[in-house]
């Protein structure tokens, strides 16, 4: 498996994968932020490829000098081969690249699924932002 950053060919692949993996609500929600983050940082946009198919991707975002994991998703047929812990670890070295204060997991409805995935990282609760106030990659 390698996880790198997101290409410009590898549009379709993600999209396709968005499709089939995500909710109709969260799938529309999350092209939104993927479009945004895309034209604001690009390099926050991870995939993991395992033998020339995309597995899964990540979606971080700065905001306010926190790091958040917005969105992740793995396909089906690679679930349990490691590719969220991978997609993570390499997000995070990302923000600490960036040298955000805070690195925060982004709690909404459709991320309440993956959150025991984040606490066995070492993830706590204070670490989840549950808030009304909506992160710029969403807000538009």
């Amino acid at each position: 498996m390698v996880v790198r950053s997101f290409q410009l060919s590898d549009y379709r692949a993600v999209s396709e994968l968005m499709e089939s993996v995500l909710s109709e609500a969260c799938c529309e929600e999350t092209r939104e932020a993927f479009a945004r983050q895309l034209g604001w940082d690009s390099d926050l946009i991870l995939v993991a490829e395992i033998e020339g198919a995309i597995a899964g991707f990540i979606i971080g975002t700065i905001d306010r000098d926190r790091g958040y994991y917005y969105r992740i998703a793995v396909h089906p047929d690679y679930r349990g081969r490691g590719c969220a812990k991978a997609l993570i670890q390499g997000l995070k070295i990302r923000f600490e690249q960036r040298k955000v204060t805070q690195v925060m997991v982004a709690a909404d409805e459709h991320n309440q699924p993956i959150l025991p995935l984040y606490e066995a990282m070492g993830y706590k609760a204070q670490d989840f932002q549950n808030s009304n106030r909506k992160l710029a990659i969403m807000a538009g």
